[in-house]
């Protein structure tokens, strides 16, 4: 089968191999013919090398891909929840089942699962070997290249917005900085859960469009003056909850300004340090909350937004061969959106 692989560090770019195609090793394996891999930039931190010490044990080549979705092809002993042909999106974290954290339903706590496309085989290719465990089955109103980028991308948005939600009323405001990726999906999901006035924010012309497409009640643009932007349209009280989508470029640094007195700044992007003083802390009671990939429940509760049509993905589709022009494409800011893989 097609394969794109990583051969080197110093490469930006990813060689098409032919290898042999994943079988069933563990009675719980699956094959999935994939049918839309998306790529992310932890893929483009990965070619960079960024996160090479956090999988010292992993050797090169190997193929990348950790949102993926297909036709199950061919299923190990045991299953009995997924047969072939049946169309899957896959959960990003092949958990265990029986460790403490996958038994309280936080699978990509699992520490001994694996997380194909990061630290061994993942779906840019033809087929991928995954397990029973981390396959949601698709409505049939989905189809797999239109929902692909959701098994991770999805997945984080949802999972951050979840928690938002929870802590914003009708009647509060909610800043969304990074429209473009996870960030539309983010903002969507913040629709479907809740009641709060929703503030998009970013430095692209494409990604301000998509937040309007995609249900932001106001739509401004980032950079240095956001804060003052902010403060205008919250009468300078700022906002309850920031979703920080980007996480660098100096986005950290303004988002105690936009923060209301007990707000709250759910931490997606990484890349650069938040940095408040404990003055802050106390005095406006300012919370940082952390947020991962989302849980087995968080996609299987996001597939259902999607065939409800709460949820939909801007996409733009590259062949399996064209994965180099789509990692151009995504370094230069000029996709909008998720790029899908298509074989």
């Amino acid at each position: 089968m097609k394969a794109a692989r990583l051969h080197s560090y110093d490469d930006d770019h990813l060689r098409i191999d032919d290898v042999e195609v994943p079988g069933i090793e563990d009675p719980s394996d699956v094959v999935v013919r994939i049918g839309g891999a998306g790529l992310c930039r932890t893929d483009l931190h990965i070619i960079e090398g960024i996160l090479k010490d956090t999988f010292p044990d992993l050797k090169l080549p190997y193929t990348l891909g950790h949102e993926n979705a297909g036709w199950v092809e061919e299923v190990g002993p045991s299953v009995t929840t997924v047969a072939p042909g049946d169309a899957v999106i896959v959960h990003p974290k092949r958990s265990c089942g029986v460790c403490l954290p996958c038994r309280r339903g936080e699978d990509m706590y699992c520490p001994t699962g694996q997380f194909p496309g990061l630290d061994s085989n993942g779906g840019f290719a033809e087929f991928l070997r995954t397990s029973e465990r981390a396959l949601v089955k698709l409505d049939p109103s989905l189809e797999p290249k239109d929902v692909a980028a959701l098994a991770d991308a999805g997945i984080t948005a949802y999972r951050a917005a979840r928690k938002a939600a929870a802590n914003l009323p009708p009647g509060s405001r909610c800043v969304v900085i990074g429209c473009g990726g996870l960030g539309h999906i983010g903002i969507q999901c913040l629709r479907a859960l809740g009641a709060t006035e929703i503030i998009a924010a970013d430095v692209s012309e494409a990604a301000c469009k998509l937040a309007e497409q995609t249900g932001a009640d106001h739509v401004i643009e980032a950079g240095e003056g956001l804060v003052d932007r902010v403060m205008e349209l919250t009468e300078g009280e700022g906002a309850e909850g920031v979703l920080d989508f980007v996480g660098e470029r100096g986005v950290p640094a303004q988002v105690p300004g936009l923060l209301r007195q007990g707000g709250t700044y759910y931490v997606v992007g990484y890349g650069e340090r938040v940095e408040i003083p404990n003055w802050d802390f106390v005095i406006r009671e300012i919370n940082v909350v952390g947020t991962l990939v989302g849980n087995y429940s968080d996609l299987a509760e996001l597939m259902a937004l999607a065939a409800r049509g709460d949820v939909k993905l801007h996409t733009q589709v590259y062949g399996l061969d064209n994965i180099n022009q789509a990692i151009d494409d995504l370094n230069s800011g000029q996709l909008a959106g998720r790029g899908i893989l298509v074989p």
